[in-house]
């Protein structure tokens, strides 16, 4: 059982930051916009993760296949990561949908593997400093409100010997396809709450997490990134 309780039902106001995180010309969207979004979204992910996986499991493999000890995975989604995570991590997710943990906590008891989520914003994790051995997260950084303050949580939770995993996708460094997102860019926000033209080293800048290993790939839109307390 977590040591600090369970789920959260209340949605914190957007930070200041969150403007400047949004696309330029879309409504940025506050926590609960977002809560919303990934409820009415639950099902249809969880129906289609075969394909996810199928496209994702092996970058998420490369990523989390080595995470140790108690394991966070924060925006956990449909738990997609789980399988990917050793037989002797202790899982623990948390997600800000409702119907997005129902739908972990089921795929949990799917693989038969022990663990808990939890509802919870990923900007105020509520577990105590240096809980966990390796934190982990995926394709989760481009919906955040503040993506900085949901990094720097990563990095407060966890132990200072141990590592955030994080696999996450950006604009292409192909100029063309850069500029095809750019483009979609505003649309692809509105219908997915996703920033697809993120920056996501970019977001480590100001936490307590020091990068010491990425590696890019898919024209340079997808990163795996290890990152360790400072």
């Amino acid at each position: 059982m977590c040591p600090v309780g369970g789920p959260i039902d209340r949605f914190t106001p957007m930070s200041p930051t969150d403007a400047a995180n949004a696309t330029d010309d879309s409504r940025p969207m506050s926590t609960g916009d977002l809560a919303a979004l990934y409820d009415d979204m639950a099902e249809r992910y969880a129906r289609w993760d075969w394909a996810n996986r199928l496209f994702s499991g092996p970058l998420r493999k490369r990523a989390f296949a080595d995470a140790s000890g108690r394991v966070l995975d924060v925006a956990c989604g449909t738990g997609t990561n789980f399988r990917y995570l050793p037989a002797t991590a202790q899982i623990v997710g948390v997600d800000l949908s409702a119907e997005m943990v129902a739908a972990a906590r089921a795929e949990l008891d799917r693989l038969r593997r022990g663990g808990t989520v939890y509802r919870m914003d990923a900007q105020k994790l509520e577990f105590p400093d240096d809980s966990f051995d390796t934190v982990v997260s995926a394709l989760s950084t481009c919906t955040f409100p503040d993506p900085v303050a949901a990094v720097g949580e990563m990095a407060r939770v966890c132990r200072p010997d141990g590592r955030v995993l994080l696999l996450e996708h950006g604009r292409s460094d192909v100029e063309l396809l850069g500029r095809l997102q750019d483009w979609r860019a505003d649309a692809h926000y509105e219908a997915h709450g996703c920033r697809w033209t993120q920056e996501p080293l970019a977001h480590f800048e100001a936490t307590d997490l020091t990068v010491v290993d990425h590696a890019e790939s898919f024209l340079g839109m997808v990163t795996v990134i290890e990152a360790r307390p400072a």
